[in-house]
């Protein structure tokens, strides 16, 4: 098969018996005209298909003099003749063109469908006239292919009739983008629908075969929506919201046309059964596998048959790269295992998260000095050599990040352990291979040959190329988001049953997806309201994805493994974090659809700088905002009551708790208790003692960000970093007792209590997996931080990616240092300040 053109793909030398007893015609459609399939020679062809599909006749406007085409209204303000089809207004030509020629195509699909119904209802008959196989391979995933676009239309249809300025149709053209894995199994399927269907036309078994003269439209469709596309660019602003959406969809599209044109090559027909039959590449990814006490990442494919676990062979420069084949799995021998019944030895070892965190900011410093290479005159070399030390670093950080098992099992042989970082990639492998086990499979015994051919084809099969780290993106792809992401989850519906349900926020960072929060339980409920806002952190964050599950509370399905999550997906969805629609003052709205679950959320994003920019609070009378030495002279204290009260409660009963102050509040209890405390309200204690903790380790996080000056002063910050700085560890010391020293009364009062409460918080890190490293990167950054006028001189925070470089990476190593190296004994500090000032 030749490669696909912007001319489509060229009909195989066999169709035409296919099509010679096609007269076919549908209600409403009479096809285009130019399907007879021979040109003026007598040649075989295929139609013409129009490299710029976006022009129709009944949709150009009227030309200009200079032949440019103009407005027939001119938009108010703007004088008769001037030429406005340019921008949003051939933007909208383009789309409008666009529109039409989905509706043909949307007829064609309807008219290739219209025949499946007939014989697949006598196939069942006495009198076939074909077997159910034939027809599920004729027309495979057709009817997907007409829902995507069905969908599609019906989406875009309104924002062409109510066309204005505002109008966004990035999201629409990047979803059809994203499903074009629906494409990718028709085209694997292609050549075998339309052999079956020339057998079947041979033998004249029904007149009704003759859409199956449409099989191509669907190839012909994916190229001509590319070309769309660049049209789409070459008319949108750049500063439009469209834009980055469109550059996306163009990006996987092109990469889509790109795989297929490498795929079709006679050696893919190598990759077949025992019996003959195709096997299709189903799903493919880099996972680790945990083998013989070691992480390895592996390349794991899932075949329509069976489950491949390869490596990547090493071979000399210069030549092609290959895979080695480790293990398979028939997918009629595999189970999946729990951890009551898998092997004892398969424990995972799981690094201090400190190492993890120091990692991920020595790539955060690696990726600020390339950036600042890359605009120096001779720098290109040193940015090579930074790129291939990052890319280690990357690999390792994801070779030893996951924690989440995912247990697999030969029933007749051996068990083997992956590791993930989310539930998430564990439900979808898990239910792309069972969605396959429904079907009626037999298990195979693969011959050396056989595994031979299989394991060669996985290099051109492939579906990921690379390991997602950031040294193998190109350098124009969006480098993420920086900063604070707020989101609201409002509510949800489309269960069929009650249950009680939640849901899980992740983003990703550094390659892989990280659970960020978590709403609380609605039970027995169809249709949930939580209406809770977090605040999540993201680190070069790309993607949200939101994850729906019912609450298990039945303690005999618990499972022993604490790294297992037992409670049910429900449900799970994601999107992409587009900087320009989430860097707006205003909340975005939107919907996740998850199985036939709708999850319906909220958010909006504040870079670091902005969300740590102190505003003194109007209100002198409260706490948020307000000055230190004011608050403790009101109270007539050391230490703010606010601090006391919520270490108080923190350590009462949330001391114990995985992930405190890691893991997001709900905002708006978050919200509740600062208006409490600003107000002085009586009911303090009692809203504190209901309240959930994480909330409260929320309120106490805010309350520090949000003071006029952090709490380590802005005069002493640039001594700090230069202490910090210090090799000579006696001269270290020295410097930093020093500037402790020269800390006011309350400042310094308040950091050594929360110093002794830090210190306690991490003496239960086995419980709570809390360490003083990651407890140092919660509070650094907000304890300690350059003044606005420092950072307006660009000495410090110079752009986004830099948040977690050099600056970020001395204030969490100050915390660090105290914490490590306690300057006083909680006893001394009991005996010799106001801490337990009873006034408030």
């Amino acid at each position: 098969m030749e490669p696909l053109s912007a001319r489509g793909l060229p009909r195989l030398s066999w169709i035409d018996t296919l099509y010679s007893n096609f007269n076919y015609n549908t209600d409403g459609y009479e096809g285009d005209g130019t399907e007879d399939g021979k040109s003026q020679d007598g040649s075989e062809t295929l139609p013409y298909i129009d490299e710029s599909p976006t022009m129709s006749p009944q949709l150009c406007a009227p030309q200009g003099p200079d032949g440019e085409a103009v407005s027939p209204t001119p938009p108010e303000g703007l004088p008769p003749g001037v030429r406005v089809c340019k921008g949003l207004e051939m933007k909208k030509l383009v789309l409008s063109g666009f529109l039409a020629s989905e509706e043909i195509y949307i007829n064609q699909l309807e008219a290739l469908l219209l025949p499946m119904r007939p014989l697949k209802a006598t196939a069942t008959t006495s009198q076939p006239v074909l077997t159910i196989q034939q027809v599920e391979t004729i027309f495979y995933k057709i009817q997907d292919i007409f829902e995507i676009h069905k969908e599609f239309y019906d989406a875009l249809l309104p924002n062409i009739q109510q066309w204005d300025e505002k109008v966004t149709v990035g999201h629409l053209f990047q979803k059809l983008a994203s499903q074009l894995g629906v494409y990718k199994a028709f085209v694997d399927n292609y050549k075998v629908a339309l052999e079956t269907a020339e057998k079947c036309s041979q033998v004249k078994v029904s007149p009704l075969l003759s859409p199956t003269a449409l099989l191509y439209k669907p190839i012909d469709r994916v190229t001509r929506s590319t070309l769309v596309l660049h049209d789409l660019l070459k008319h949108t602003p750049k500063d439009h919201p469209d834009f980055p959406l469109l550059q996306d969809a163009l990006r996987i599209s092109q990469n889509f046309l790109s795989s297929i044109n490498e795929e079709i090559d006679p050696r893919r027909t190598a990759v077949t059964t025992p019996k003959g039959e195709a096997r299709q590449l189903v799903k493919d990814g880099f996972l680790v596998e945990v083998s013989e006490s070691s992480r390895k990442v592996r390349h794991v494919f899932l075949f329509t048959d069976l489950l491949l676990c390869a490596k990547m062979k090493k071979t000399a420069v210069g030549r092609h790269q290959q895979y080695e084949c480790k293990w398979y799995i028939p997918l009629a021998d595999l189970t999946f295992q729990t951890l009551d019944e898998s092997d004892t030895s398969h424990s995972i070892q799981v690094l201090p998260e400190h190492e993890i965190e120091e990692m991920k900011i020595k790539i955060s410093v690696l990726k600020s000095e390339i950036q600042k290479e890359k605009k120096a005159p001779k720098g290109q070399s040193r940015v090579e050599r930074l790129r291939k030390k990052m890319n280690e670093q990357e690999s390792w950080l994801l070779l030893h990040s996951p924690t989440i098992p995912f247990r697999i099992h030969n029933k007749h042989g051996k068990s083997y352990l992956f590791l993930l970082s989310s539930d998430y990639e564990r439900s979808e492998w898990r239910e792309s291979i069972q969605k396959l086990q429904k079907k009626d499979l037999q298990a195979c015994v693969l011959s050396s040959v056989e595994l031979q051919v299989l394991t060669s084809s996985c290099f051109k099969l492939r579906t990921v190329h690379n390991i997602p780290v950031t040294s193998n993106k190109d350098d124009e792809e969006t480098p993420g988001l920086y900063g604070f992401l707020h989101v609201i989850v409002h509510s949800a519906k489309g269960f069929k049953e009650s249950a009680n349900l939640y849901c899980t926020l992740e983003v990703d960072s550094y390659g892989y997806f990280v659970s960020k929060a978590k709403t609380r339980v609605f039970r027995d409920t169809t249709e949930p309201q939580w209406n809770e806002e977090f605040e999540i952190e993201l680190e070069g964050s790309q993607y949200l994805r939101i994850l729906c599950y019912e609450k298990c509370y039945d303690k005999s399905m618990l499972n022993k493994d604490d790294n297992e999550i037992v409670d049910k997906i429900m449900g799970k969805g994601q999107v992409q974090l587009d900087p320009q629609t989430v860097q707006s003052k205003n909340w975005h709205m939107d919907v996740i659809e998850m199985n036939g679950i709708k999850v319906e959320f909220s958010m909006k994003f504040t870079s670091r700088d902005l969300s740590l920019k102190r505003t003194p609070s109007k209100k002198q009378s409260g706490v948020f905002g307000v000055k230190i030495n004011v608050v403790t002279k009101r109270e007539r204290s050391k230490v703010p009551y606010i601090v006391r009260q919520c270490i108080e409660e923190v350590e009462k009963r949330g001391i114990d708790e995985v992930g405190i102050y890691r893991i997001s509040g709900v905002a708006t209890d978050i919200q509740a208790l600062k208006t409490a405390f600003d107000t002085n309200t009586k009911d303090i204690l009692m809203m504190l003692s209901d309240m959930d903790i994480n909330a409260i380790a929320g309120t106490l996080k805010l309350y520090f960000r949000e003071l006029p000056e952090p709490l380590l002063t802005d005069r002493l910050y640039p001594a700090f970093m230069e202490g910090i700085a210090l090799s000579d560890p006696a001269a270290k010391e020295n410097c930093m007792m020093h500037l402790l020293r020269s800390l006011p009364d309350p400042n310094l009062m308040t950091f050594l209590t929360l110093l002794e409460h830090l210190k306690r918080v991490a003496e239960k890190e086995p419980i709570n997996k809390m360490s003083l490293h990651n407890l140092a990167t919660v509070f650094g950054p907000t304890l300690l931080r350059p003044s606005e006028s420092e950072t307006t001189k660009g000495q410090h925070i110079t752009s986004a990616s830099d948040i977690w470089s050099h600056d970020v990476m001395a204030q969490v190593q100050v915390l660090l240092y105290y914490l490590q190296h306690p300057p006083i004994s909680f006893a001394e500090l009991k005996r010799n300040t106001l801490y337990f000032s009873t006034d408030v």
